[in-house]
């Protein structure tokens, strides 16, 4: 028998991770070798264990599924990043593909496409839930161009997203360990390129686009 697919399942909701193990461990070629709860557990969890694809929601506390994706990829090049998401839209799959994921399906998704997409990935394809696809190709043939998140750099998203968590800039500065006038310029910057002019504005904005939870 070949050796089995090591699976890490990277999702902050205990109940939907259970849901996902108990999936794929009906599968024999497929295991499940750890379950963390956000992008730097992930990461954490990968400098340490072997696994072949990684299972991961976008939306995460801490590092997200797009840090997750960018992080990982530039450390482990041939390891297999699989997003589970609730976001069916084109902005959304579009940046996670940028960032390194080989698929993207979406959690109403049928149990045995997550087991597709793994085995599709593992054997160099990309696989995408159907609407996804749709949601895609539209894009394409209809020439939008990008979203406003996507007019943000990778640092303007970090930014952005401890911005509409609260955090003051002398905490961002201190997180990133940068000045609070680089963090001042983060800011303008972002509030040009999204035209939003207000904290509360922004904060709106990252709620919309998942990049934080409500409470």
């Amino acid at each position: 028998m070949s050796r089995r697919v090591r699976v890490l399942l990277a999702d902050d909701h205990t109940l939907v991770r259970a849901g996902l193990r108990k999936i794929l461990e009906q599968n024999e070629d497929l295991a499940v070798v750890g379950e963390v709860a956000d992008g730097a557990a992930a990461l954490e969890f990968l400098g340490q264990h072997r696994a072949d694809v990684v299972v991961l929601d976008l939306t995460m506390p801490g590092l997200d599924g797009y840090e997750l994706l960018r992080g990982a990829r530039a450390r482990w090049p041939d390891l297999k990043l699989l997003v589970l998401t609730m976001h069916a839209d084109a902005e959304h799959a579009a940046r996670a593909v940028r960032e390194g994921a080989d698929g993207y399906l979406l959690k109403d998704s049928a149990a045995g496409e997550l087991v597709a997409g793994i085995r599709a990935v593992m054997a160099g394809r990309t696989y995408y839930s159907e609407p996804v696809q749709r949601a895609l190709s539209e894009m394409v043939r209809s020439g939008v161009s990008p979203g406003p998140l996507e007019r943000l750099t990778g640092r303007e998203v970090e930014v952005l997203k401890l911005v509409a968590r609260g955090l003051s800039t002398k905490e961002i500065a201190s997180q990133f360990d940068i000045s609070a006038r680089t963090v001042e310029t983060h800011r303008a910057s972002i509030m040009r390129k999204l035209e939003l002019h207000s904290v509360a504005l922004l904060t709106r904005f990252a709620l919309k686009e998942g990049l934080i939870e409500g409470e």
